[in-house]
Parts: structure tokens; C-alpha cells; sequence
């Protein structure tokens, strides 16, 4: 056999396949938490960790050191904070602040995160602390390629010699989760400088493991604020850019416009509200700039005139006057200023409206091997592209689908992996794939290719074009929505150039559909979303479709409420009062029309699930009320800090002649509790209290 470096040296050749230099990608470390800390409290020592030391190497060893800090030090909270915090379950006290990396796609990806608390618990494992078996050590975990990995660290952060944390920080200087998060993530993928350049859509998918949809803003659908209010409103995570460079690190030159938005700069998408001015309905996007500073400051910005078009209550809880980074912002002026809007979905089926229904997952794995199977695309001359891995699909018909007797919806994404550990060593490749229908492949195909699945012979793509043009981008994943007829389809996956190789993962998703290649027949996952089940579908169909401008009142919010099928909640009978449900109208309609639209419901459906798993936690007798000392800590699981006295006077408000506490009444007591804390947020000045003009007392004593 040939020498290795002779086999290196003759590029000309092709190296014959079983003795390929295929380098695959390098898996990270795997580390056993909970043995680990175990035998940390054992010993009674603090875990360090030697895979990723604290040293100057953990860091990088780029453009980045130039920045730290003289005397830099690594520190364990202990050393920074009397009393630290791993995680708060109060969303507001996650607010997160960038540090030196230019990191601000991590970040805003990272502050999406936090709207959903099911997902951040998934990546973030929240039975840790620094009190309770704490010994030094932490684990996170990420949707890595494919799979779930846990990574462990230690709790040494970078800090300058007064204590201050050199990368991320909280707002609330106690906290540090998002510090560790960041290590964790800096772990993963090499270092801290290995986090300087990168997509939203990438720190998406990394936490969730869900499939991303990109719309160019200045060609978004006429549907735009439809697609955002089905995304705000299920489990999606949503983040833009202002910039036309999709992978967005920040640079020094990084620069703050006169309207107040930093180009080049990644921004998180926190929510979306349409209100009604004396001239007409407005249709608002809230944002956050991930420094937690540095604000839009056009229409509808903190400090905008555009506000006094709005009824006093609707003013009052949803502006703000503070330099949080947090800001609201017209959706045609959205659609201007930034270039592209990500959402990512842990179901597909953001774009099909088809809410609540069974997806099909399946996932393959391959590789590009020069000499084998790195055709490179179809516009290559020396007709290699056949050589590419191919992957058969079959979509099928769902039974439950509206559509099933057309076309189906199908999501198809590539993602290309690299062999360094180092995710910024390494560009990017130019990927994409080609999708060939049903009808070129039976006409053709000879009687044994249609039945044992074998590769396609090159004449086959020479006589015949894919489904739509190839696209081919220079990121870690391509993705791609397509509407199909039930039948047979060939994916090739494939780089720009041929020879060129790299491991890559392929996903699909669907209503149905089998995937194989080589005789390999892919096993299906089945994807069902928690929220958005059969409930939700039958709700809409029944309660909100039959009619173009859906509105109820309180008497029908009622009927609703006694009628639905709650799930999971069977020791007991649940009903809902007229009272209780013009309670609930008066706080959360705030254009004062007497009704609830489809959007403020989903608000108040998603706030009911949240309190319904809380109360059923803390009601420990199984009795269906909660007593003062169940309040207390039911009150406290929702991340809301009450005083003891503030406490017991919304017993003796909202409870029996026993001070005990019905889901009814704890469903009142909650939401006045939010919504008076958003309006005391927005109106502060100090934090300490609010200083009210005379035109403002009515409206906040109608909250109260």
C-alpha cells in the first residue's frame, strides 16, 4: 500500500474508497455529572474541571485576548457575591447583558429562550444551586448534531480584579446562570472565541433542536403578522438582524445608528401586540438589543409621542421608560430596518396553519468523501453529482390532514459538520440539495432500481432538472419548505464544489412519509406539541374559525372555560363564575371593547396552564384549594416575590371564609398580581415607587 503522505500528495487522484483520510467530526467530551458530584460531596471538594481549564487557552488565542482585561482572574460566585444565584423562575430577573465576546446572535437566541420555561429547563437542568449539594460543578445541555449531549463545567468564571465578570452577566448581579450557560457553550465548541461570529438561527436549533424558517423582511408574505402571531403564541423562538451579513459577530467599528439601532447587530424578538389608536388598529413588535442597552428611537419608542394615541390603560402597561435595551416598534417600520426574521419552531408547522397536529421526524446521517461520494452540484462539468449520497423519500397522505387529497407540506434541512473542535476554524462549505420528483423517477428507472432503492445512474440527471433550482449557502444549515403530492421523491444532498468533504446530518419532516437509503430504512420520530394538541385544535375550529373577526365576551370566555377539556386535572370539578370571567375580560382587555380577540385568549390559555401545573403542585392535600401556607409557596414557584402581609390580604380578598384558595379564584389573584407588576415596571422611575400624573390615577386604579 501507498505511504500516507505519498497518499496526501497525489491530489490529482482519487483516493480509493476503505482508504479514505476522511477526517470525521470530533464528538465532545462526555462527562458524567451526577458521578462527578457525587464523588465531589464525597470527598468534599470543588469540581475543576481539566477539559476546560481555567487558563488562557479556555479563552482563545486570537483578537480576543487583546481585549481582556489586565490581571485577569478566574473566580467562583461565592467569591463574587454573598449570597449567588444559579436560576430565578421571575423571567424578569433572566434578563442577560453581553460581556467582551461579540457574541450578540448567542445572546439574543439565549433571551428567546427564556419565554419558554418547558424549553430553558431542558437545556438548563434546574435542580442545581449554590447551596443545596453544591460542590463546584454544573452540566447544561444542547441539541448537538443530532443528539442531546450534556456538557460539564465548573464554576470558575473570568473576572477583572474588582470582581466584575468579563463575558456575560445578569442584570441582577446575583445571578449566574447565563455566565455558566455561556461557559458551557464556549465548552462545546472549543473556547470563548469560538463564539465571536455566528447565526441566531444556529444558537436556535442548538437549544431547542427545532427546525428554523427565515423570511427576508423586504420581501416578507402579505401575512406577515399572522405567521409572527402563530409564532409568539406557540413554542417559537424568534430573533432578526440589521444587517445584510446573515453570520453577524459584532466588531469594534460596530455602529449605533441615529434612529438608535446597532448595525450588524442581532436583536431578539420578545413579543408582538396590535393595538387600537383613535385612527385605526396599529400593529406593534416589542424587541431587545442583547447589551441591554441602546434603544430604537423612533415611532412607538419609549420616549415617542405615538403613545398618546392609545387609551391610558393600554398605554400604561404596555410602554416603558427605561434604557433596558427592551423597546417597541411599528411592524411596517420592522419590516425597513432589519433584513431578516428567524423563527424557529420545535414543529414545522409554522407556515402551513395547520396548528397542533402529528409531525413526522426522520434524520440521516452521511458524508462527503472525496473520490466516493463528493460529487460536488450539478452545475460541476465533470458529472460527478451522481456520486452524491442519495436519499429516497416516500410522502404519504396523512389521514388527519385538511389537505390530504393535495399537496403536503414537507420541511427538508442539511446541516454540514465540521472535523476541527473548533467551530470558527473551519468556513463554512456551500451546501445545498436537489429534490427530484415522482414522475421523472418511474418513467425512467429501470423495473430493479424502483424496487431495491440503488443510487441513480448518472444519465438520470443529466435528462432530467430537480424540483426547483439548487440554492447553495455558505452556513451551517440550508433549509427548505416544499408543498408535494403524495409519491415517491430522491433527495441529494451535496457541497458547491466536488471533492470537498464533510460530515453532514439530513432532516425531514412531515405529516407522514418513510425515508431510506441503501436499503436502510430510517426509523420515524413522532412529534406531538404539548401545548398545541387536540384541545387547541378543536377550540379554533369550533370556537374562533366560523366567524373573520373573532371576539368574545365574558359570558361566552365562560363557556369556554366549563366546557374545555383541562388536561390533567381530574381530582376534582373545575368551573369558572360570571364574575371570575368579567374579572379576568377587565384585565387583559386593554383597548376597553368589552371582548378578548384571538390573541389576547392564547395570552390568557397559555398563563392558565402555567398556573393550572403550579396550583396542582402546591396543592399537596389533593383538595383543590390551597391553604395560606400553599399560597405562600405557590406564589413563589410562579417566580413572584410577595410580602407575607401583601399575601395574606389577597387571602382574605380572593379566598373562603377559611382563607383557602380555589384554582378560580388563585387564577384572579395571579393575573391581577402580573399585571399590576408590569404596570409598576413600566412606570417607575427609581424602582422604588410611581409618580403619578392626575390623567394617569384612574386608569391605574382600574388595575388595582
Amino acid at each position: 500500500t501507498m505511504p500516507f503522505l505519498a497518499c496526501l500528495k497525489k491530489k490529482k487522484t482519487p483516493v480509493p474508497l476503505g482508504k479514505s483520510i476522511f477526517q470525521k467530526h470530533t464528538p465532545p467530551i462526555q462527562q458524567n455529572y451526577q458521578a462527578l458530584l457525587e464523588t465531589c460531596l464525597k470527598n468534599k471538594c470543588l469540581f475543576t474541571d481539566d477539559s476546560f481549564p481555567a487558563h488562557i487557552n479556555s479563552i482563545g488565542t486570537g483578537a480576543l485576548l487583546k481585549k481582556l482585561p489586565r490581571n485577569l482572574q478566574w473566580k467562583r460566585p461565592h467569591a463574587l457575591h454573598r449570597s449567588p444565584v444559579f436560576y430565578t423562575a421571575n423571567r424578569k430577573q433572566l434578563h442577560l447583558c453581553q460581556g467582551l465576546v461579540e457574541n450578540c446572535w448567542f445572546l439574543a437566541a439565549l433571551e428567546a429562550l427564556t419565554f419558554h420555561q418547558d424549553i430553558l429547563a431542558a437545556v438548563v437542568p434546574q435542580q442545581q444551586s449554590f447551596e443545596r449539594k453544591y460542590a463546584g460543578i454544573f452540566h447544561f445541555r444542547f441539541w448537538h448534531f443530532g443528539e442531546w449531549v450534556d456538557v460539564v463545567v465548573d464554576d470558575r468564571l473570568p473576572v477583572t480584579e474588582a470582581g466584575e465578570l468579563v463575558f456575560v452577566s445578569s442584570v441582577y448581579k446575583n445571578v449566574f446562570w447565563g455566565a455558566l450557560l455561556e461557559k458551557a457553550y464556549a465548552k462545546l465548541y472549543g473556547s470563548y472565541e469560538d463564539l465571536q461570529i455566528g447565526q441566531v438561527s444556529e444558537a436556535l436549533v442548538d437549544f431547542t433542536g427545532g427546525v428554523n424558517t427565515r423570511i427576508k423582511l423586504a420581501a416578507a408574505p402579505p401575512d406577515l403578522w399572522d405567521i409572527l402571531t402563530r409564532a409568539t403564541y406557540s413554542r417559537s423562538l424568534m430573533g432578526c438582524q440589521t444587517h445584510l451579513r446573515v453570520r453577524c459577530g459584532l466588531t469594534s467599528s460596530a455602529k449605533v445608528l441615529k434612529n438608535g439601532l446597532v448595525a450588524g447587530h442581532a436583536y431578539t424578538v420578545t413579543g408582538i401586540r396590535k393595538v387600537t389608536c383613535q385612527c385605526g388598529p396599529e400593529y406593534l413588535v416589542r424587541l431587545r438589543n442583547p447589551w441591554g442597552k441602546i434603544e430604537w428611537k423612533g415611532d412607538w419608542s419609549d420616549s415617542s409621542s405615538k403613545w398618546e394615541l392609545l387609551s391610558p390603560k393600554e398605554k400604561i402597561l404596555l410602554r416603558k421608560k427605561k434604557e433596558d435595551g427592551e423597546f417597541w416598534m411599528s411592524l411596517r417600520d420592522f419590516q425597513i430596518h432589519f433584513v431578516d426574521l428567524v423563527i424557529c419552531k420545535l414543529t414545522p408547522d409554522l407556515m402551513s396553519q395547520e396548528d397542533g397536529k402529528k409531525w413526522m421526524y426522520s434524520l440521516k446521517k452521511g458524508r462527503w468523501v472525496k473520490g466516493s461520494t463528493a460529487g460536488g452540484s450539478l452545475g460541476c462539468c465533470n458529472g460527478t453529482f451522481w456520486m452524491n449520497p442519495q436519499y429516497w423519500l416516500n410522502v404519504l397522505p396523512a389521514e388527519d390532514s385538511k389537505r390530504s387529497l393535495g399537496s403536503c407540506n414537507v420541511v427538508v434541512s442539511l446541516m454540514q459538520k465540521h472535523s476541527s473542535k473548533h467551530r470558527n476554524r473551519a468556513p463554512h462549505l456551500f451546501i445545498g440539495f436537489s429534490l427530484y420528483k415522482k414522475r421523472f423517477l418511474f418513467s425512467f428507472l429501470p423495473y430493479q432500481y424502483q424496487e431495491s432503492n440503488r443510487k441513480l445512474p448518472p444519465a438520470f440527471f443529466t435528462r432530467h432538472q430537480p424540483n426547483r433550482p439548487q440554492v447553495f449557502l455558505d452556513e451551517r444549515e440550508v433549509t427548505q419548505d416544499f408543498h408535494l403530492e403524495p409519491g415517491v421523491y430522491v433527495i441529494v444532498p451535496s457541497t458547491l464544489e466536488p471533492q470537498q468533504e464533510s460530515e453532514f446530518i439530513l432532516r425531514v419532516f412531515s405529516r407522514k412519509h418513510l425515508m431510506s437509503s441503501f436499503f436502510f430504512l430510517n426509523i420515524l420520530q413522532e412529534i406531538v406539541d404539548r401545548y398545541e394538541g387536540k384541545i387547541w385544535e378543536e377550540f379554533f375550529t369550533k370556537y374562533f374559525e366560523q366567524v373573520s373577526n373573532p371576539e368574545i365576551n365574558s359570558v361566552q370566555l365562560q363557556r369556554i372555560l366549563n366546557t374545555i377539556s383541562w388536561r390533567n386535572f381530574q381530582s376534582f370539578h373545575l368551573s369558572f363564575s360570571l364574575d371570575a370571567c368579567q374579572g379576568i375580560l377587565a384585565l387583559l382587555d386593554l383597548n376597553a371593547t368589552g371582548t378578548l380577540s384571538i390573541q389576547e385568549f392564547r395570552v390568557l390559555w397559555k398563563r392558565l396552564l402555567f398556573y393550572l401545573e403550579v396550583f396542582q403542585k402546591k396543592d399537596t392535600s389533593r383538595s383543590g384549594k390551597l391553604d395560606l401556607m400553599e399560597l405562600h409557596a405557590a406564589v413563589q414557584e410562579t417566580g413572584i416575590s410577595l410580602s407575607n402581609e401583601v399575601c395574606n390580604l389577597m387571602a382574605i380578598r380572593y379566598g373562603d371564609p377559611d382563607l383557602e384558595i380555589s384554582f378560580e379564584s388563585f387564577v384572579c389573584f395571579m393575573l391581577r398580581v402580573e399585571i399590576m407588576g408590569e404596570a409598576f415596571r413600566n412606570l417607575t422611575q427609581d424602582g422604588k415607587g410611581i409618580y403619578l400624573r392626575e390623567s394617569e390615577v384612574k386608569p391605574s386604579a382600574c388595575l388595582s
